[in-house]
């Protein structure tokens, strides 16, 4: 049997091989992870919404099952709050949706589902994804497992949470604007955002925000990220260009780069400076890329920050009130009386005042500088960069009800500033955990690819991991 101590030591690949040689069964695995979220969530407030007895049900049926669907069928799992699970509560982060139940599975889930996945529940986020923490007023503040007084990031930071405190191995994620990339960098995992037109999404531009958000994992391990890639690749274009993939990523990942052409930004896009800590981690990682035979240069970022930065922000506040307007006429309210948070219903209402010929200039715009970063690409093979200008914040630092927003905004302009770029173009992106600041907290560094390099830039990042290996797991996922 296993024991608890034996399950947190295993990432994702090693449970697969394990249920693949009969170590163990779906069901063990299952009671672990339930047992761990039971002891460890109530610090923490990852997940949001549990459905453990559906869990163990669908675990003990993959035990007598004869054949696995897929190399990750009968591992615990769990869906990030803005993606619906049939039959699952699904708040948004919300209050507006307080009591709201799914009644279909996104694209991406279904995938997960099909792959024979075991749910566990659903995890925290804020409102509607729009933040850099993850502290929403329905459902309460996830806290950092390496810290809990501080953030976990956004959006995905339940996610994040729940991984790296052992609850399980890998948990699906969505990145609209850096949403897998900050949790990650905040409790120490790797974050990949895939390639726009890569992996699953939803069928029509409004649910992944014209196709600035894409869905994948926050994990442990890059191998983990490529098994789970693997999942949710598409077999052929659906709304935007497919690129082209290897066979399966889990067999290309171990392939060592040649010696990259390595593009370095130090200086935030707008100015803003960034923390010490940040830049000593940027700088550690030159170091090792240096070491590991790869040629460093530090560039001027081609990209026009503030055309692209305005043009995401009018997508963004078109489609968040998209994503509200029909909850509010379910409920026969308005946005002034719905119950929502105050940057959010800015946000909204701006949303409202947007025209077509608007939402037609920023995607030209946007489409304008990713032909820029392509012929940038054409020189350089990866990009470095901080993921964040400043150490992982305190809780209740970022208030998205603050009653002066123009603090609000200051300080969500300070504390970012490099990840939503490549929402923008549709460049894979990934953080990478490979450094902590002197109170022990994770910092991670972004390194981003030319769009459809996805499996190079997981090749980069394993053999960084493999030269510099990184914690799996933070000290609360061991406490008694």
């Amino acid at each position: 049997m296993l024991t608890q101590q034996e399950y947190l030591a295993l990432d994702a690949t090693d449970m697969s091989h394990g249920l693949k040689r009969g170590d163990f069964t779906p069901s063990d695995l299952i009671a672990l992870a339930i047992e761990q979220a039971q002891k460890i969530n109530p610090s923490l407030n990852a997940i949001t919404s549990e459905c453990y007895e559906k869990a163990r049900q669908n675990a003990a049926e993959l035990d007598k099952a004869k054949s696995r669907q897929s190399m990750v069928a009968g591992l615990p799992f769990l869906i990030k709050d803005l993606s619906p699970l049939d039959g699952q509560l699904q708040s948004n982060g919300s209050r507006l949706f307080q009591g709201f139940m799914a009644t279909r599975s996104s694209s991406i889930v279904q995938k997960y589902l099909d792959a024979g996945l075991v749910i566990l529940g659903k995890t925290n986020t804020p409102e509607f994804g729009l933040t850099l923490t993850t502290e929403p007023v329905a459902n309460g503040a996830t806290r950092n497992p390496w810290n809990l007084d501080f953030s976990t990031g956004g959006s995905s930071g339940g996610a994040a949470a729940a991984v790296a405190a052992g609850i399980v191995p890998v948990a699906h994620a969505t990145d609209g604007g850096g949403s897998i990339r900050i949790p990650a960098s905040c409790c120490g995992l790797f974050g990949l955002k895939p390639s726009r037109g890569l992996t699953a999404i939803e069928n029509d531009l409004g649910d992944c925000w014209s196709g600035m958000s894409v869905g994948h994992v926050v994990s442990r391990s890059v191998r983990d990220s490529a098994l789970f890639l693997d999942v949710v690749t598409l077999a052929e274009a659906n709304l935007f260009p497919k690129p082209a993939t290897p066979m399966r990523f889990t067999e290309s990942i171990s392939k060592i780069p040649d010696s990259l052409r390595i593009a370095v930004q130090e200086k935030h896009p707008f100015g803003e400076p960034i923390d010490s800590e940040c830049l000593k981690a940027l700088e550690k990682t030159m170091q090792l890329c240096g070491s590991l035979g790869h040629h460093i240069e530090e560039i001027e970022h081609p990209v026009d920050h503030k055309a692209a930065t305005a043009a995401m922000n009018t997508l963004v506040c078109i489609h968040t009130y998209q994503s509200i307007k029909k909850r509010l006429d379910e409920l026969d309210t308005d946005l002034e009386a719905a119950d929502l948070e105050t940057s959010t219903r800015q946000m909204a209402q701006m949303g409202t005042r947007f025209s077509a010929i608007d939402y037609l200039k920023a995607r030209e715009t946007l489409r304008a500088e990713e032909i820029k970063m392509r012929a940038f690409h054409a020189h350089y093979d990866v990009l470095l960069s901080p993921v964040l200008t400043k150490t992982t914040a305190k809780l209740g630092w970022l208030d998205m009800n603050a009653q002066e927003l123009s603090e609000y905004s200051a300080r969500y302009r300070s504390y970012s500033g490099f990840t939503a770029l490549y929402n923008g173009t549709g460049q894979p992106s990934a953080s990478l955990p490979l450094y902590s600041d002197e109170n022990g907290l994770p910092i991670g560094v972004m390194a981003t690819a030319a769009w459809g390099n996805d499996a190079l830039l997981m090749q980069f990042a394993r053999q960084l991991e493999e030269a510099e290996p990184w914690p799996l797991l933070a000290p609360l996922a061991n406490a008694e």
